[in-house]
């Protein structure tokens, strides 16, 4: 198998230190492959990029509007959040809405991103619970979506009874959750592995390609059920509201979303795999860095791929351009060196005479 491309240089001073390999793909709602650089078909574990396709049911099922989710509790359940307090205010919030609290979540606890919230959590003498794990929104939309399955007209003891095990693959939660995220890829899950994931769910391997197909349906409702259409409508619309759910304070997410609005909703997973859809476009994208590069490598790739793909000015390109070759400083804070996207990702956009968004030149 032919190596990937090298997608992201590191340099230290004017010299090249370290380099990231990967791949990444841009899809159409028609299922089109616009652009690519690397091995697209391989299946790869999206982890935590796919959380809004794993929120549609939420939304789809009439689970949302039955318990009344707000634009930052639906946002919540496709974040990777900081563990800050509104971000575990707005998770036990969703729970309570269902009549239940964090002992029912199953995703396990661990220290918060948010650095101010885990010095205060330290300061306090307390430890991390459930609420400060980065996916207890994304699982707080799973009771909440258990809890409806489980009737109307069940009780607190009913809804917790129905919800044991909804991490399992074979549990009517997580059948739902799997089966949104096959017919938003358009691929088989049973073709590929299925891992567990940090936070006790099912992870599913899917290729870049399928992966950026569902974020253009996302983008667009295009081949989606009307259900699920409606759903990526109504998620798109709170993430763009309150960005500031989506991460701990700082990451890309919440600073590029709150930067760019509606215009693009993207999601970081673990070991170097980013998601994105942009609506104005109608497209998909999908990345992957081999080595697993989340917090570096990926991240200049979709601001790379941003730059080329998205008409921007002012503080819009102020701030993807920064993302695109971030500085690296050292504990003084001098400058000792960047990150740059390779050439690789224009020569992939690029088309005999045109380019992915088929301008000519």
């Amino acid at each position: 198998m032919n190596a990937n491309p090298v997608l992201v240089e590191v340099l230290r001073g004017g010299a090249i230190e370290s380099f990231h390999r990967g791949a990444f793909a841009v899809v159409d709602a028609d299922g089109a492959l616009r652009a690519a650089a690397g091995d697209v078909e391989r299946p790869v574990f999206p982890r935590s990029a796919v959380k809004l396709l794993q929120a549609l049911p939420l939304v789809a099922s009439g689970a949302a509007g039955a318990f009344g989710l707000c634009d930052e509790e639906l946002a919540l359940a496709c974040a990777s959040h900081g563990g800050d307090t509104d971000h575990v205010r707005a998770a036990a919030a969703m729970l309570a809405k269902v009549g239940l609290d964090e002992s029912v979540l199953e995703c396990g606890a661990h220290r918060p991103y948010d650095e101010a919230a885990c010095d205060a959590l330290a300061r306090a003498g307390a430890s991390p619970g459930p609420l400060h794990n980065n996916c207890s929104g994304k699982h707080a939309g799973f009771v909440c979506l258990g809890g409806f399955m489980a009737g109307r007209d069940a009780d607190a003891a009913a809804r917790r009874g129905f919800l044991a095990g909804y991490v399992r693959p074979e549990h009517p939660v997580m059948r739902e959750v799997s089966a949104a995220l096959q017919a938003a890829t358009g691929w088989d899950l049973a073709r590929s592995p299925r891992a567990i994931d940090g936070c006790s769910i099912p992870t599913h391997a899917i290729p870049l390609r399928h992966l950026a197909l569902a974020f253009a349906r996302v983008a667009t409702g295009q081949g989606l059920t009307p259900a699920h259409a409606r759903a990526a409508a109504r998620l798109r619309a709170a993430i763009a509201a309150a960005p500031q759910m989506l991460g701990a304070r700082g990451r890309v997410d919440p600073r590029l979303m709150g930067r760019l609005g509606a215009r693009v909703c993207c999601k970081v997973g673990a070991e170097g795999v980013y998601c994105a859809a942009l609506p104005e476009l109608g497209l998909g994208l999908a990345v992957k860095i081999d080595d697993g590069a989340t917090a570096r490598a990926a991240e200049v790739v979709l601001a790379a791929l941003l730059q080329r793909l998205l008409p921007l000015a002012g503080a819009d390109a102020e701030l993807v351009d920064a993302l695109a070759a971030p500085r690296l400083v050292n504990w003084r804070g001098i400058e000792v060196g960047r990150l740059r996207a390779t050439t690789a990702i224009p020569d992939a956009l690029s088309t005999r005479g045109g380019d992915v968004l088929g301008r000519t030149g």
